[in-house]
C-alpha cells in the first residue's frame, strides 16, 4: 500500500511542476497569429487592403482570445486591420472605384 502511495505522490508532484503538454503549443500558435495580423495588416496598407485587413482583424481577435503573450503586437495587428478598411473607405468614396496608385 505505501508503494502505492508513494508513486502517486511522485506523479503529482511531478504534473504539478511541469507545463501541460497541450497548453504551449496554444500559446506558440496565439503568438504567431499576433505577428501573423500585424504583418498583414502593415502589408495591407500598400496593398490588398480588401483582403488582408480583414484577414488581419481575425488573427488579431483569434490571438487575443488565446490569451497571447504578445497581446500588444495583436492590438497593433488589430489596429492596421482597421487601418487598412478606413484606408480603402476613404479610396473607395474619393475615387469611386477599389484601385488606387500612387501617381495620383
Amino acid at each position: 500500500m505505501s508503494l502505492l502511495t508513494t508513486r502517486t505522490a511522485a506523479h503529482g508532484a511531478r504534473s504539478a511542476g511541469a507545463p501541460s503538454g497541450g497548453a504551449r503549443p496554444a500559446v506558440r500558435e496565439a503568438d504567431g497569429l499576433a505577428v501573423a495580423s500585424f504583418v498583414l495588416g502593415l502589408l495591407g496598407l500598400l496593398v490588398m487592403n480588401i483582403l488582408l485587413g480583414p484577414a488581419a482583424i481575425v488573427m488579431a481577435l483569434v490571438a487575443l482570445a488565446r490569451s497571447t503573450a504578445r497581446r500588444a503586437r495583436a492590438l497593433l495587428g488589430l489596429a492596421l486591420g482597421i487601418a487598412d478598411l478606413v484606408v480603402l473607405a476613404v479610396l473607395v468614396t474619393s475615387n469611386g472605384t477599389v484601385s488606387w496608385n500612387l501617381t495620383g
